[in-house]
């Protein structure tokens, strides 16, 4: 029976993924295989030995110590693209209130009273908040994974211009993405050419304050910069200084920040990007599928530390080994098997970074001996029968 220690509130359809002939699942369970989480902060958290993996209900792994465990052999799943369609809506909202100032139209229709003549007040007043149509307006999109590509996608739907950069896509978003999207080779001439512009980048030490006063003074002064992606990215105080010299538009954002609240010139929302019950519904069923068939076939898909890695099951006895990718290990690992007169029928070795794994079908289940032979090789860091 394998144990799923729950943090947050989980979505009900992500929980009835697990057969509950196998897995025992609660929020108190001691000696968990793996935790299943959504915003919970798991660095002043310490983890039980038999901890194999977590699983985060959404995109964003901030709230976990990566180093932790890589040096645990923990694997840490997420749910890329699960709340895409999410995101995606609200930037269209975003770009919807930064080119209509319907925030302000609303506001001032909540401060007026009842009173004789309200139509011809609106009348005259509605123009000063009138603003443009997206349609014909070139969108520019920085980052074309998997947000990235269906609002460059979105953008071409509404009658615009979509120009995106992305210098590490993949083939599959690629694959994903319009051929009427021109590529362009450089930020500054996107920023050049963009009515609005789309942040879709992770929170990554080179991405750090990307968007800059460098960046931001060959931008049109009618830019509207939507950032839906992280914070981080923005060199907040080069964007207030734009706005308040009038070189761009507006500022839409989905991270509000002390030094930047009631800003006239930002439309600013509460980190809800990924907030609808049917983005959290698709981010918990991704991550259970992707913890059971880690705990029960060893394969690893959408992991954000260890190697993307699947094998069928071609034995009943499987074999799965974290070790640190330096050379010679591999050797070890089989040359033990072979000392023990256990056949190999398939196997699998892939590492990222620091971290290399294996999954080895074995045609019988391995000595009490030789498990111990292979947990002793020093770059091992844990390994795992599973029948």
């Amino acid at each position: 029976m394998y144990k799923i220690r729950t943090y947050n509130a989980i979505s009900v359809k992500g929980l009835d993924r697990f057969p509950r002939d196998r897995y025992e699942i609660a929020s108190e369970l001691p000696q968990p295989d793996a935790f299943l989480i959504r915003s919970q902060k798991l660095h002043e958290i310490d983890f039980p030995n038999c901890l194999k993996a977590i699983g985060r209900a959404g995109a964003g792994v901030n709230n976990v110590p990566l180093e932790r465990c890589n040096e645990q052999g923990i694997v840490v799943f997420n749910a890329p693209g699960a709340n895409a369609n999410a995101v995606k809506e609200l930037v269209l909202a975003g770009m919807l209130l930064g080119s209509r100032d319907i925030y302000q139209g609303m506001k001032f229709v909540d401060s007026l009273e009842p009173q004789e003549g309200l139509d011809p007040l609106l009348e005259k007043e509605k123009k000063r908040f009138a603003g443009t149509e997206l349609t014909g307006k070139t969108l520019g999109v920085v980052g074309l994974g998997n947000i990235g590509s269906l609002v460059a996608n979105m953008g071409l739907a509404l009658g615009m211009k979509v120009i995106g950069y992305d210098p590490a896509i993949s083939v599959e978003a690629a694959w994903r993405l319009s051929s009427d999207v021109e590529k362009m080779d450089n930020l500054n001439s996107l920023f050049g050419r963009a009515d609005y512009i789309s942040l879709h980048l992770p929170a990554l030490e080179a991405t750090k304050g990307l968007i800059n006063d460098n960046l931001l003074a060959g931008a049109k002064s009618s830019l509207v910069l939507l950032n839906f992606a992280r914070g981080e990215i923005v060199d907040r105080d080069a964007v207030t200084r734009a706005l308040d010299e009038n070189r761009i538009h507006r500022y839409v954002s989905d991270f509000p920040a002390n030094d930047t609240l009631r800003h006239p010139k930002m439309l600013q929302m509460p980190h809800i990007g990924a907030s609808t019950g049917e983005a959290e519904e698709n981010c918990a069923i991704m991550v259970a599928d992707q913890l059971m068939d880690f705990l029960e076939n060893g394969n690893i898909r959408n992991s954000v530390n260890f190697p993307q890695i699947g094998l069928p099951r071609t034995t009943p006895v499987r074999l799965t080994i974290t070790n640190r990718n330096v050379p010679k290990v591999l050797n070890q690992i089989t040359a033990i098997i072979a000392e023990h007169e256990i056949n190999i029928v398939d196997m699998l070795n892939k590492s990222r970074d620091d971290i290399a794994y294996n999954i080895i079908d074995l045609a019988e289940c391995p000595c009490d001996s030789s498990l111990a032979a292979l947990g002793a090789i020093d770059e091992v860091i844990n390994l795992r029968v599973i029948n």
